[in-house]
């Protein structure tokens, strides 16, 4: 594997935990602590390219992983897509990195999702945390009980359970997560983002795999009951530093739920909305986001 210096971004691969896992990379010479990117749907490792520089530059060895089941990342052979598996994934990546106790995690979406789980089946792996647009906590569970507005917004999710989703979803190079884009970050032209994102979902394969992240969480996909218990891990909150990110005109996943969870959570964490920004926040406002997460890493 070739490394890259510091500000620029190389593309690697890993075998690690049954996958060939690709991932985009910044100061892998660096002599410091490692820091994972976890990205969401419908998105790619490149959702990172602005922060992964940064990061190098503080000295990190910043790595952002394409999910299993995005393309170049392989597909499991076992169709398991639950967010556990994912974790274990992540977890894998570090030990195979060398990563230490200084280690950081970063997720946004998906990945936020997958960060909380990491860090709350084993906290002692990450020295601090760092999550967008789904908050940790119970937030999510009860605006989906008790939230109208979110089970609105959330319908997306209830279709993609339907295996006619993967025809919707595949049509005209893939028009459907242009107006997803569209509706989760009013007013931001995701152009470039999608161009990047799309290469990783276009085969029927990898769009399945994706959508196999929503059947597994509210369907009938596949569960690895060994996994349970780590899965349970990600409700709790973790006792490492957290820092949670959430735009103001989100809709995906309203700023009202960023809010409740804001509410509960402990001393450990702090939390911040983002005004003018809205679901991918981190490309809509780089400049802050990045500046936010850096100054927390700092301290």
């Amino acid at each position: 594997m070739s490394n890259s210096p510091a500000g620029t971004i190389s593309q690697h691969t890993a075998d690690v935990n049954g996958l060939s896992l690709s991932y985009l990379a910044a100061g892998l010479d660096n002599p410091g602590p490692l820091a994972i990117c976890l990205h969401g749907f419908p998105d790619s490792a490149h959702t990172w390219r602005h922060l992964l520089p940064q990061l190098a530059a503080e000295g990190y060895r910043a790595v952002a992983p394409f999910l299993r089941g995005y393309a170049p990342t392989s597909v499991p052979t076992d169709g398991c897509f639950q967010t556990a598996a994912s974790a274990t994934d992540v977890i894998a990546l570090r030990e195979h990195l060398g990563g230490d106790e200084r280690s950081v995690i970063i997720g946004h979406d998906w990945g936020a999702v997958i960060t909380h789980i990491a860090a709350g089946h084993a906290p002692q792996l990450w020295d601090k945390v760092v999550t967008m647009a789904v908050p940790p906590g119970s937030a999510v569970g009860v605006a989906f009980l008790s939230n109208l507005q979110q089970i609105k917004r959330s319908w997306y999710m209830f279709f993609f359970q339907h295996p006619f989703a993967d025809l919707v979803v595949g049509a005209n190079d893939l028009a459907y997560i242009d107006m997803l884009w569209a509706d989760w970050s009013p007013g931001y032209d995701a152009t470039e983002d999608l161009a990047l994102l799309k290469p990783s979902l276009r085969d029927p394969a990898n769009l399945q795999a994706a959508l196999g992240y929503y059947r597994a969480t509210l369907g009938d996909g596949y569960k690895n009951p060994e996994l349970q218990a780590m899965q349970d891990a990600g409700s709790n909150i973790t006792p490492r530093p957290l820092l949670y990110l959430h735009g103001r005109t989100d809709g995906c996943m309203g700023v009202e739920v960023a809010e409740f969870a804001m509410a509960e959570l402990p001393t450990t964490a702090r939390a911040h909305i983002v005004d003018g920004a809205g679901h991918f926040l981190h490309l809509e406002k780089p400049a802050e986001v990045n500046r936010l997460i850096l100054d927390f890493l700092r301290g």
